[in-house]
């Protein structure tokens, strides 16, 4: 039985990192900060009151999701660019890229009554992905305490290591029971789910990840946060959302309005008016 390893905020990384690729998940307390708890409370409570619950058992039919949240809070492009979480995932995923990309932001609001989400791999949305390549760094930051009693996130520690048929049981499911500003952090590879909220409270978290900049994103950042809404933003977090080619070539396009005297294969980064800041391979494909 493997127990779900918790951390101070300025824990060593490494240490981190290793509970990580052993275990797939673990616990950094008090990270956020009470001021950005309370601006995130304030931007997301309408947000979140105007959301319909999940259509299905595993959405949650008591479960509120709701999502592009970049586009729609000041305050939560201050989780998705945590200099210790984004520099925990870019460590965590480099041996498969050279750079990240934002997978997806959603809030999760287990309400009262809701039963446990089944429980699931996340690595699975590419199903054809090599088992030996690790997908994925996810976060749920609690906005709410997780407690067993609310639904707090169940997590199977060591599954990371499991075949792919082998089937976790309740007494090898760990709850991540933490207290609002924690965050607990967990891979693609490790078996997880949402838990039973038996309380008369919402369990709220905010559900942030991160992948490898190759892959196609479960939230399709350029309908989410558009070329008008991300022009607008910090030129780190526009990369963080796509805005930037992969490698040589992936990622470019062409205006669909006509042809200029522009070079036609463009990099993302001329859709928000400016061109790449980095990468020499990049500026090849708007020279000539």
């Amino acid at each position: 039985m493997v127990d779900l390893a918790y951390f101070d905020s300025d824990a060593d990384k490494g240490e981190i990192l290793n509970a990580l690729r052993e275990d797939g998940a673990c616990v950094l307390t008090d990270v956020m900060s009470d001021d950005l708890r309370s601006r995130l409370d304030s931007e997301l409570g309408p947000l979140m009151e105007a959301t319909p619950t999940g259509r299905d058992d595993f959405t949650g039919r008591l479960t509120g999701r709701t999502g592009a949240l970049v586009a729609r809070s000041e305050a939560s492009r201050e989780l998705v660019m945590h200099p210790t979480i984004t520099d925990l995932a870019r460590q965590f995923l480099e041996p498969h890229t050279d750079s990240i990309q934002l997978h997806l932001t959603q809030i999760i609001n287990i309400q009262p009554g809701q039963g446990a989400q089944p429980r699931h791999r996340d690595r699975l949305a590419w199903p054809q992905l090599p088992a030996e390549i690790e997908p994925q760094f996810n976060t749920i930051w609690a906005l709410t305490d997780f407690t067993e009693e609310n639904g707090a996130t169940r997590v199977v520690p060591g599954s990371v290591k499991w075949d792919a048929d082998r089937r976790a049981t309740d007494e090898e499911t760990r709850q991540a029971v933490m207290k609002a500003g924690s965050v607990l952090l967990y891979s693609g590879s490790v078996i997880h789910g949402g838990g039973q909220n038996l309380s008369e409270f919402e369990r709220t978290g905010i559900n942030i990840t991160y992948c490898l900049a190759w892959l196609r994103t479960e939230e399709n950042q350029y309908l989410s946060c558009p070329p008008r809404v991300a022009r607008d933003l910090d030129p780190d977090l526009q990369e963080m959302l796509g805005y930037q080619l992969y490698g040589y070539a992936l990622g470019y396009y062409s205006d669909p309005d006509g042809v200029t005297e522009v070079n036609d294969l463009r990099p993302p980064e001329f859709a928000l008016d400016r061109s790449p800041r980095k990468k020499a391979s990049s500026a090849a494909l708007i020279t000539d």
